[in-house]
């Protein structure tokens, strides 16, 4: 798998126009001049650098989760860096809308640094990408609008701090927008926990649990087909609690099943909930109910 540590090289691998700054490019169709057309498909690739943009369907559909949005106006997709993509000629966008792409090292010595890991979203895969309405898009458009004004200009000394503010100012718009994006798609909220749910039954009762151990993040929510933060998002909008809680909490609830059975060691009960460590089984337990198994099972029996 190529790797691009420069964002030059990544440009030039995505048969785009050299960046006006080592560290920035900024693509913006006006008018009748559209953007440039990135190479059609490519084998998995990763970059040093982050990716935003804003592009229009024309053929094929983008879907949010498993289901396919309403809005089609524009959809905005994030990527971070050493994040895989790769992709193929399936979906045909206009040539309208914009593209951001700048190395990690850009944003060294501001807020922005930090603040930037806390947004979610560059963390969820192109199926469950940011989907506008016409008023959200040319609120996004004007400002990456104005970004790109200043990338063009004679660049100064506050130049950088303009464009890092503007670009702060987008990724806030932007995790307005995915806020309500959740909230629209409550219905199939609703449904991804069900099926999370139902995904949980059917592997504890299949007796994978006791083969195969406690299943991952990633095995689910590939087997949901989302991504990992996309998954827990949802569920943290639908429950407050994130993907690994729910889990935590199923895991707990089959345990005090088990433990009411008095022929069963606690250790024993810790690996057919597939633990593989008894230890770590009774930490978990207490932290979530407040006694230790042993203790549960004391108290139950006196009730």
């Amino acid at each position: 798998m190529q790797h691009f540590k420069t964002l030059s090289a990544y440009l030039d691998y995505m048969q785009l126009p050299a960046p006006e700054h080592p560290m920035l490019s900024v693509m913006l169709a006006l008018g009748d001049s559209p953007l440039p057309c990135p190479r059609e498909s490519s084998p998995p690739i990763s970059t040093d650098c982050y990716s935003i943009s804003l592009k229009k369907i024309v053929e094929g559909n983008l879907n949010y989760g498993r289901t396919a949005y309403d809005f089609t106006n524009g959809a905005m997709i994030f990527l971070a860096p050493r994040q895989v993509v790769q992709w193929d000629s399936s979906i045909v966008y206009e040539q309208q809308g914009f593209s951001i792409n700048f190395h990690e090292d850009f944003l060294k010595g501001t807020e922005l640094a930090q603040q930037i890991k806390k947004y979610g979203f560059f963390s969820y895969s192109a199926n469950e990408a940011l989907h506008l309405s016409p008023s959200e898009e040319r609120l996004i458009e004007s400002i990456a609008h104005n970004i790109d004004v200043e990338y063009r200009n004679n660049q100064d000394a506050f130049s950088k701090d303009i464009i890092v503010s503007q670009l702060s100012t987008l990724l806030k718009y932007a995790n307005r927008f995915y806020e309500r994006q959740f909230l629209h798609r409550k219905e199939l909220s609703n449904d991804l926990l069900e099926q999370f749910n139902q995904l949980l039954d059917e592997y504890f009762e299949s007796g994978k649990l006791q083969d195969e151990g406690i299943p991952s993040i990633e095995q689910l929510a590939d087997h949901l087909s989302v991504s990992q933060r996309y998954l827990s998002d949802t569920l943290k909008k639908e429950t407050g609690k994130t993907t690994t809680e729910h889990l935590q909490l199923y895991l707990i609830d089959e345990a005090k099943n088990i433990l009411l059975q008095p022929n069963k060691s606690i250790a024993e009960v810790a690996y057919e909930l597939g633990f593989e460590y008894p230890q770590y089984f009774s930490r978990l337990f207490k932290k979530k109910e407040g006694v230790s198994p042993s203790e549960y099972r004391e108290k139950y029996k006196l009730n």
